[in-house]
């Protein structure tokens, strides 16, 4: 998407570590402009104003106008940029020109809303699945996002690239099937944990009792009374 912005960088002849520190302590950052077929061109930019750019609707897909002191003025957008790893602050960008009336490809974010009736009827869930997609158009036609709809969603049901509506001359790059988001249901029942079942109490057995002697070897119960021997004469 293109803007009415210009951002105003300043040529520099050195490099190096030294010359970073001194550029933070100025409030720039050591960038680059390149493309178009033209010479790369070492510059000073303002963080702040890049920052703008880069947490804007549009993002890095932003075009806006820079204009190097003392030399050209060209349409460019934020390629490529380095963040400090510790305090997250930008430390150095690649700015590369753009024409105008080449097409090119970007990816745009995809924005879903809306309650899906799969979630609210069918106790399912909403998974977002990829959250942009690939596209080729001119500069000017670059939209700042895709909205879709998913409240009509059902259970099992999802939401494709290739059912985004694109604007006339902007191709789909990424793949129609790729999903962006759909509906699943959710387990009726959680299947027992190993550690659950560990933890579990066990079963008590049924406690065996162990017959006596004489009931092993057949003895009469006692009680019965017990039939006469004859005498031997």
């Amino acid at each position: 998407m293109r803007k009415d912005i210009t951002i105003t960088a300043d040529p520099r002849a050195s490099r190096g570590k030294n010359e970073a520190r001194r550029l933070r302590v100025e409030q720039k950052i050591p960038a680059v402009v390149y493309g178009t077929g033209k010479d790369p061109v070492a510059v000073t930019v303002s963080p702040k104003e890049l920052n703008k750019i880069l947490h804007s609707g549009s993002g890095p897909n932003t075009i806006f106008n820079v204009q190097v002191t003392g030399g050209e003025n060209t349409p460019a957008m934020i390629v490529d940029w380095q963040n400090d790893p510790v305090k997250g602050r930008l430390l150095h960008a690649d700015l590369k020109r753009i024409d105008l009336t080449q097409r090119l490809r970007v990816k745009v974010a995809v924005h879903t809303h809306g309650d899906p009736k799969g979630v609210k009827q069918q106790g399912g869930l909403h998974e977002i699945v990829n959250r942009d997609i690939e596209i080729e158009c001119l500069p000017d036609e670059i939209p700042a996002a895709f909205e879709v709809n998913v409240a009509e969603l059902m259970i099992g049901q999802n939401i494709r690239a290739g059912d985004i509506k694109l604007a006339e001359g902007v191709r789909l790059v990424s793949p129609a099937e790729l999903v962006i988001s759909h509906v699943v249901a959710l387990r009726a029942a959680v299947e027992e944990t190993p550690e659950a079942a560990a933890g579990a109490p066990a079963t008590p057995e049924p406690e065996v009792i162990k017959k006596g002697k004489k009931e092993e070897e057949g003895a009469a119960p006692a009680g019965e009374a017990k039939k006469a021997e004859p005498k031997k004469k």
